[in-house]
C-alpha cells in the first residue's frame, strides 16, 4: 500500500503542475509530451492521474488511519 501512496502522490503532483502551467501559461505539458491533448497516451495519463487522486481519497478510509508515506517500524519489546 505504501508503494501505491507514493506513486499516487507523484501522479497527483504531476496533474497539479500540469493544471497550474495550463492556467498560467495556457500550455498543456501532458498534451505537449504526447503531441496532442486527446491522444491515446495523454488520455491514459489523465486516467492514471484521476485514479491516483481517487486512491488518495479512499486510502485513509480503507486503512482506518491517515495516509501513510513511510513503512511502519515495528518495535518489538524483549520480555524481561
Amino acid at each position: 500500500m505504501l508503494f501505491f501512496n507514493i506513486i499516487s502522490y507523484i501522479l497527483v503532483l504531476l496533474g497539479a503542475v500540469n493544471w497550474g502551467v495550463y492556467g498560467i501559461f495556457d500550455f498543456n505539458i501532458v498534451g505537449w509530451i504526447f503531441r496532442e491533448p486527446r491522444s491515446v497516451g495523454a488520455i491514459i495519463v489523465y486516467v492514471l492521474i484521476t485514479l491516483a487522486a481517487i486512491w488518495l481519497i479512499i486510502s485513509p478510509i480503507i486503512t482506518g488511519y491517515g495516509l501513510r508515506l513511510r513503512a511502519k517500524k515495528e518495535i518489538k519489546e524483549k520480555a524481561v
